[in-house]
C-alpha cells in the first residue's frame, strides 16, 4: 500500500500552472502579465516545497496524493512522488521562478509568460510520473512549445523538427515494444535500445546534439534554458531505461556519455558566442550526470544524483547571469573583452560562484557530488574516472576564460546604468545561499540521494530476478491434467 501525502500537492501544482497559463494568456498588459506569472510561479514553488516537506515527514520511499484528483478521471494513480523526484519538483519550480523573476518586462512580447506556465505544468507532471506512457506522452508534448516559439520568431525549424520527430518516434516504438517483452529477453532489449536512443537524443549526446545549439541560437535564452536545464532526458533514462537495461548496456551508455562530456568540454574552449558556450558547457555537465546514472553501483549512482541537483542549481544561475547581461548589451561575443565588472559587480560575483560550483569547487554544492561521481567511476573502470577529471578541468578553464572575456580586459562605457535590478539581487541571494549552504552542510542531500540510489538499484535487481524466475518456471512443461502442479506454478509466478 502506497502511503498518502496529507494534501494533493502535486495535483495542486499542476492545476495552478495550467489555470494560470489560461489566465495570463487573457492579460494584454505586459506589466500585469509579468506580475501575475511571477505570483503563480511563486505559489507553485511554495506548493512544491510543501510537497517535499510532507513527503519527508512520511519516512517512505514513495507516496501519492491524498485526494487523488486525477484518479477520478483515469481510475489510476497517475502521479507518485518518491525519493528520486521529491527534490526535483521544487528545483524545477525554483528554476521557473528565478527565470521569470530575472526577465525584463519589456521582453514579454518575445518570452511568452503563458507558454512558460504551460511548460512548467508539463514538466511538473513529467517529474511526478512513473508510468511509461504518461512519461512518453508528456515528453512528446513538451517539444511543441519551443517549436512554436522558433516558428513565431520566423526562424528555420528544420533541425529542431527532425531531431524531435525522431525523438518522439523512438519513444513510441520503444514503448510499444516494451509492452510485449519482459526484462532480459530479446524484445525488451530492442525496446530498451529505442528508449535509450531517444533519451540520449533528448540529452544531446553526440552525434545527436546539434538540435541543442540550434535551439539556443533561434529561441529566446529563457525558453531554451527551461527546456534543457531540468534534464528530463536523464529522468527518462532513470525511469524507462535503468530498470530494464543489462549491465553491459548501461556501461556502454556511460562510455558514450563520457565521450560527449569530454568532447563538449573541449568545444567550450573554442566558442566565440556566449549562448553556444553555455550550451556546450551544459551538455558536458549533463553528460557527466548520465555517466553516474549508468554506473549501476550505489556510489556511482549517488554521485550522479548529487551532480544532477548541483548542476541544476549552479548552471541555472550561470545561465541567468548570461541572460541578464545579454538583456543589457545584446548577444555576447567571447572574441573580445567587454570589461563589465565596474558596471555589474553583483552579476560578476554570481557568474564566478555559479561557474565554480558547477565544476565542484570546494565549499560549494557541487563538491561532494563530483567527488562521489569520480570515486564511483574509478570503481567501475579507472580510465573513466580520469576522463571525468579531464572534463571537469577543461570546463573550469573555459569558465575562467569566459569570465575574463565578459568582465575584465577593457573599460566599458555606457550612457545608462547596467547594474543589477532588485529582482536580480533577490535571485542572486537565493542561488548563492543554496550553493554555499549545500556545500557547507551537504549531509542531508547526500543521504537522501544515497537512499534513492539504493532503492533504484534494488528495484532493478527485483525486476531482473522476477524475470529469471518466470523464465525458469515457463521452461517446466507440465501436462494439462496435472492441475495441482499447474496451480503451484501459477502461485510461484
Amino acid at each position: 500500500m502506497i502511503p498518502e501525502l496529507h494534501l494533493p500537492w502535486m495535483e495542486l501544482s499542476i492545476l495552478i500552472t495550467l489555470l494560470g497559463a489560461l489566465w495570463v494568456r487573457t492579460i494584454h498588459d505586459r506589466d500585469k502579465a509579468y506580475r501575475s506569472c511571477l505570483l503563480i510561479c511563486g505559489l507553485v514553488f511554495l506548493t512544491s516545497i510543501c510537497e517535499w516537506i510532507d513527503f519527508e515527514s512520511l519516512h517512505a520511499f514513495e507516496a501519492r496524493d491524498h485526494f487523488n484528483i486525477f484518479k477520478l478521471l483515469f481510475n489510476k494513480n497517475i502521479f507518485i512522488v518518491d525519493e528520486l523526484s521529491a527534490p526535483l519538483l521544487p528545483l524545477a519550480a525554483l528554476l521557473y521562478l528565478l527565470t521569470v523573476l530575472s526577465t525584463l518586462k519589456t521582453k514579454g512580447h518575445r518570452f511568452s509568460f503563458s507558454s512558460t506556465l504551460l511548460s512548467e505544468s508539463i514538466l511538473l507532471a513529467t517529474l511526478s510520473s512513473r508510468e511509461l506512457w504518461v512519461i512518453i506522452s508528456l515528453l512528446s508534448v513538451a517539444t511543441i512549445l519551443p517549436y512554436l516559439e522558433i516558428r513565431a520568431n520566423k526562424r528555420s525549424t528544420r533541425v529542431y523538427v527532425l531531431h524531435m520527430g525522431l525523438f518522439i518516434t523512438l519513444l513510441v516504438v520503444g514503448g510499444v515494444l516494451s509492452s510485449f517483452g519482459e526484462a532480459g529477453d530479446l524484445i525488451s532489449l530492442i525496446a530498451g535500445a529505442f528508449l535509450t536512443t531517444a533519451a540520449l537524443l533528448r540529452s544531446g549526446i553526440i552525434p545527436l546534439h546539434c538540435w541543442m545549439t540550434d535551439l539556443f541560437e533561434k529561441a529566446t535564452f529563457g525558453t531554451a534554458l527551461l527546456f534543457v536545464a531540468p534534464m528530463t532526458g536523464a529522468y527518462a533514462v532513470v525511469r524507462l531505461v535503468f530498470p530494464i537495461a543489462p549491465d553491459w548496456a548501461l556501461q556502454g551508455i556511460a562510455l558514450v556519455s563520457l565521450t560527449t562530456a569530454v568532447y563538449a568540454a573541449c568545444m567550450t574552449l573554442v566558442q566565440r558566442e556566449a549562448r553556444r558556450f553555455f550550451c556546450y558547457l551544459f551538455l558536458s555537465h549533463s553528460s557527466l550526470v548520465l555517466v553516474g546514472l549508468e554506473m549501476a553501483t550505489p556510489l556511482g549512482l549517488t554521485g550522479g544524483l548529487c551532480v544532477w541537483i548541483s548542476v541544476g542549481i549552479s548552471l541555472a544561475g550561470f545561465a541567468l547571469t548570461f541572460r541578464s547581461i545579454e538583456a543589457r548589451i545584446g548577444r555576447i561575443s567571447l572574441v573580445e573583452y567587454h570589461g563589465l565588472y565596474d558596471h555589474t559587480p553583483t552579476l560578476a560575483a554570481l557568474f564566478l560562484v555559479t561557474g565554480l560550483a558547477s565544476i565542484g569547487f570546494p565549499g560549494t554544492v557541487g563538491f561532494i557530488g563530483t567527488e562521489l561521481l569520480i570515486e564511483g567511476a574509478i570503481e567501475v573502470y579507472p580510465l573513466v574516472g580520469t576522463a571525468v577529471v579531464i572534463a571537469a578541468a577543461l570546463n573550469s578553464i573555459a569558465i575562467l576564460q569566459a569570465y575574463f572575456r565578459v568582465f575584465t580586459g577593457a573599460r566599458h562605457t555606457s550612457s545608462i546604468s547596467l547594474r543589477a535590478r532588485p529582482s536580480e539581487h533577490v535571485a542572486i541571494l537565493i542561488l548563492v545561499a543554496l550553493i554555499l549552504g549545500g556545500g557547507l552542510y551537504p549531509q542531508p542531500g547526500v543521504t537522501s540521494r544515497n537512499h534513492a540510489a539504493i532503492e533504484l538499484i534494488h528495484l532493478r535487481e527485483t525486476i531482473f530476478r522476477k524475470s529469471e524466475i518466470d523464465s525458469k518456471i515457463s521452461e517446466i512443461d507440465l501436462p494439462e491434467s496435472t492441475q495441482p502442479l499447474i496451480g503451484l506454478r501459477q502461485d510461484l509466478r
